[in-house]
């Protein structure tokens, strides 16, 4: 276990020091282990309806305490407060989903076969390790906590570290709600300190949500204890506009897309690639909305852009904005970190980026659009499959006969046609290649940490 003694939360505007928490020991993580696995035994065999009802609790708790909650997640990682309201009350809308639909989702499946009966039925299969991220610090939890304690298991989270606030929240939501003790718990670890965790035989499966190095990391020791997981990892979304687009909208969603949250998001549109006969007027029209955008304190609620959550985040954005600049792109918007106090970076457009430059191939986590030149459409589904990535992919066109068959060949777990890539809980959720693994959310979500069990009943059939 890693030598860090401490969790700091510190507010990313200001930065000044919140809160400090002291982290868990190795007692008591062997603690949280074993209560996780005793409530197991017990949790597994509760009726829907009864889960479903402490779910609903949870959900209304939530809704009850938006304000609280809301200002711990803008206060943690610098989201603007209008985005942290709508942030909890979409973990309220997935509490409730999951509480209503859960038991349909899981129902024995009768099938026909030799046997005079069989079914397909779905256990939950233990304790599930969550490994979350600090964008979304609320919803990426609740996305996954939903579906896996309403199918039964438990759950334990290691949140990134610089949102301690927003873990031990989550963890208070769940027992004031009434969740029975070790249904959901908070660990407050170092990311050095989760493979000891994996490998417990205690954790049945593990979720994680992050950049594409720590699920490389994480799928390998999980591999090692031979323990199944879903990766839901970094992305570069292209936004797609044809020449026969409606501009207007096309703009106005692009802006959204990208610089919503301050642009840190897996499923942020960050490749705009635009086909030529449309191009120039495209990136007037975005850069003008890009230089009316409000930056300022997250708390205020006209506040449009706020800080990045940490310090080496506006350095690492330098180096990806000038290195694309040196390589022949130009800056049109922006490009600066913001003077003064605050993790700030400017909004910020660049132009005739090309797919190798550093902006047109990395991740880059922050308020920073790259505009991308097509010839054609089919040039510009080539570009937009030009990267490891698979993640989301927004597509804009009048034609929708003609997009749903180009949906087909973009290579991404979701494409949104003239809309910009969301999760809901009514949808599956997830990516390809260096994207990840597995779904969440809907129906395909629920199933991925239950127990596929085939159940045969004889005698044979004659």
């Amino acid at each position: 276990m890693s030598t860090v003694s401490h969790q700091h939360s510190i507010n990313p505007a200001t930065e000044e020091t919140l809160a400090s928490f002291e982290i868990h020991t190795e007692a008591q993580i062997q603690l949280a282990l074993e209560k996780s696995e005793r409530t197991f035994k017990t949790w597994r065999r509760e009726t829907f309806s009864k889960r479903a009802a402490l779910m609903k609790q949870a959900a209304e708790y939530l809704r009850i305490n938006k304000t609280r909650y809301s200002r711990i997640i803008t206060a943690e990682m610098g989201k603007p407060i209008v985005e942290s309201e709508a942030e909890v009350e979409k973990c309220a809308w997935n509490l409730d989903y999951y509480a209503e639909n859960a038991e349909s989702y899981l129902k024995a499946d009768i099938r026909n076969s030799n046997a005079t009966e069989s079914f397909i039925q779905c256990t939950p299969l233990g304790a599930i390790l969550a490994i979350m991220p600090w964008n979304y610090p609320l919803w990426q939890v609740f996305r996954f906590a939903a579906p896996a304690l309403m199918a039964g298991n438990t759950a334990l989270l290691k949140h990134a570290s610089n949102v301690p606030q927003c873990a031990k929240g989550i963890e208070e939501v769940f027992r004031e709600s009434g969740f029975p003790e070790g249904a959901f718990q908070t660990l407050l670890i170092p990311g050095s300190g989760a493979a000891t965790i994996i490998e417990n035989p205690v954790i049945a499966a593990v979720t994680i949500t992050g950049s594409e190095f720590a699920g490389s990391v994480v799928a390998s020791n999980a591999g090692r204890a031979l323990k199944k997981t879903v990766m839901e990892l970094g992305g570069s979304d292209p936004f797609i506009v044809l020449e026969d687009a409606e501009l207007d909208l096309a703009v106005k969603a692009g802006i959204l897309a990208r610089y919503q949250n301050t642009g840190q998001s897996c499923i942020a549109a960050k490749r705009f690639i635009v086909v030529e006969s449309v191009f120039d007027e495209y990136l007037d029209r975005f850069v003008d909305a890009v230089k009316t955008l409000e930056v300022g304190d997250p708390m205020n609620r006209s506040t449009q852009i706020g800080p990045l959550a940490r310090p080496e985040f506006v350095t690492d954005l330098e180096r990806q904005v000038q290195s694309t600049i040196h390589q022949g792109a130009k800056i049109v918007a922006g490009g600066q970190p913001w003077a003064g106090k605050g993790h700030y970076f400017q909004p910020t457009v660049l132009t005739d980026v090309l797919p190798d430059m550093t902006a047109g191939c990395e991740e880059v986590f922050g308020p920073v659009a790259a505009m991308i030149r097509a010839k054609t459409t089919e040039d510009a589904i080539q570009l937009a499959n030009r990267t490891p990535y698979g993640l989301g992919s927004s597509l804009w066109t009048s034609d929708i006969a003609s997009a749903k068959k180009l949906a087909r060949n973009i290579e991404a777990g979701q494409v949104f046609i003239n809309g910009i890539v969301a999760s809901d809980p009514r949808l599956p959720f997830g990516g390809v290649k260096h994207s990840g693994y597995g779904r969440e959310l809907s129906e395909l979500g629920i199933r991925e940490f239950v127990n596929i069990q085939t159940v045969w009943i004889g005698p044979k059939k004659q």
